[in-house]
């Protein structure tokens, strides 16, 4: 902790990437209102200036308008900004939507059909050739200036990510984020779907501990292991919630390619496996089943692939929301109601605050998942403190399930070696690996290709 730091109530987060939007809102809309975080300082770094100076206003006006002490800093140069850091956050994506089409495009041409295209199959792999290098060149300034940071990644692909900041920088204490499983929404939403507590009904402490709720599997293929309220299994009351809302699922509609038949799909993986997995949006992207290559017409139609332009629709909405509030359109008092509580700021608020509270983070498994190696890097219901992270037990990975998650680990932490060893063989190796992948051929061209189209944003030792 710095001079000043969380256990003082005067914290110092940096963002880095604070412009990607998806974190830079509302890690601004908690540390103005969070009174654990509110009279320390938001460090916001971004390499798009003009991004940066709207968000800096932004987190000026609103922090004026709360009439707190909050501190707002910002540089498109993050060593500017490092220094006495308690917290760094790692939000960053250059023209993901732009490089995220290519990949799910090229990817489409031979077979493989990707909703998301950010953390499995070849796009999985190239965004984590994009991000990681920029990932440890951030870590290597860290280390030099603020090495008693917390590092928390926050892009995808997480596990890939978390895995190359304890292997590569293990002095650092780093864990990985996906706003997914966000505490403590992920209970009432499963209360909710088993019919124990209605929409309106009431969410108390006394109520969440009565519901024993056990998640865990690498990020984005996460499976509910275990779901008891006062002891009952109440996990067939949630995969009926499934089947019931699947007969009047749809193909996505304005939510796009990654809300496409989830509940279908979810309450068939259920009945395969007889355990429901919890982010079906990215989970149906991890298996082969809804790839179209089977010879049979199933009733879910094959995945709907990444929809780039609407993507860039929605950004530009949420661009204009920043500026009606910075140009007064809005009345800066909405700001506290037009967001909320974020993942990896409720995280940070815990920590500084002593809170107590348990959170979902992907860190090295140690033990909670019985039957799977220590090091496994895994998303686990962990106790998080200033001093360190502790996860919880969970007992044994369901055999079917497990195979599938040691096969998955396999491709992200060669994808890892390969990114930051800077080699070839092992990034080939990667994509023959990948779950997603069905023909070696087919994956060298898929390589060629997105090497080619996408050399302005890879690093030049993938060419020489």
């Amino acid at each position: 902790m710095n001079r000043d730091g969380g256990k003082s109530g005067k914290p110092k987060v940096v963002v880095l990437g604070a412009g990607s939007l998806f974190f830079g809102r509302q890690s601004i809309w908690q540390m103005v209102t969070s009174p654990y975080l509110n009279n320390g300082t938001l460090a916001m770094v971004d390499t798009d200036e003009a991004r940066l100076n709207k968000l800096l206003k932004l987190a000026r006006m609103a922090a004026a308008e709360q009439g707190v002490k909050l501190a707002v800093e910002g540089s498109t140069d993050r060593r500017d900004v490092l220094k006495d850091a308690d917290f760094v956050v790692l939000s960053f994506a250059k023209d993901t939507v732009k490089y995220r089409g290519i990949d799910c495009t090229v990817s489409e041409k031979y077979g493989i059909r990707m909703c998301s295209g950010d953390t499995i199959g070849p796009g999985g792999i190239f965004r984590a050739m994009r991000e990681l290098p920029v990932i440890m060149e951030s870590v290597r300034d860290i280390e030099n200036i603020c090495p008693d940071a917390w590092v928390i990644n926050y892009i995808n692909p997480s596990a890939v990510h978390g895995i190359a900041l304890s292997r590569y920088a293990p002095k650092l204490k780093s864990f990985a984020l996906c706003d997914g499983l966000h505490m403590p929404h992920v209970k009432r939403n499963y209360l909710r779907r088993s019919g124990l507590i209605g929409e309106a009904g009431q969410f108390t402490e006394d109520v969440s501990l009565r519901f024993d709720l056990r998640i865990a599997g690498v990020n984005h293929f996460t499976w509910l292991l275990k779901a008891e309220f006062d002891g009952k299994d109440v996990a067939p009351l949630i995969a009926e919630s499934l089947r019931k809302a699947a007969e009047t699922g749809t193909d996505g509609g304005d939510r796009g390619a990654k809300a496409a038949y989830n509940d279908a799909i979810g309450y068939e993986l259920y009945g395969i496996f007889g355990y429901i997995p919890t982010c079906v949006a990215h989970t149906k992207e991890y298996v082969r089943f809804w790839q179209g290559l089977g010879k049979t017409v199933e009733p879910v139609p094959p995945l709907h692939i990444w929809e780039t332009e609407e993507r860039y629709k929605r950004h530009d909405e949420m661009w204009k929301q920043v500026d009606a509030f910075i140009t007064g359109q809005k009345p800066i008092s909405d700001f506290r109601t037009a967001f909320g509580p974020d993942h990896a700021t409720d995280i940070i608020e815990n920590m500084v605050g002593g809170l107590g509270k348990p959170f979902y983070i992907n860190t090295l498994n140690r033990g909670a998942v019985s039957n799977m190696s220590g090091d496994a890097f895994l998303e686990l219901l962990c106790d998080v403190t200033m001093e360190g992270i502790v996860p919880r037990p969970v007992g044994e990975m369901p055999r079917g399930i497990r195979g599938m998650q040691e096969l998955v680990l396999d491709t992200h932490e060669l994808t890892a070696e390969a990114v930051v060893e800077r080699s070839f063989v092992k990034l080939r190796r990667a994509m023959m690996t990948d779950p997603l992948v069905n023909s070696i051929g087919d994956a060298d061209h898929i390589i060629r290709e997105l090497l080619e189209q996408e050399r302005e944003a890879l690093p030049a030792y993938w060419y020489e």
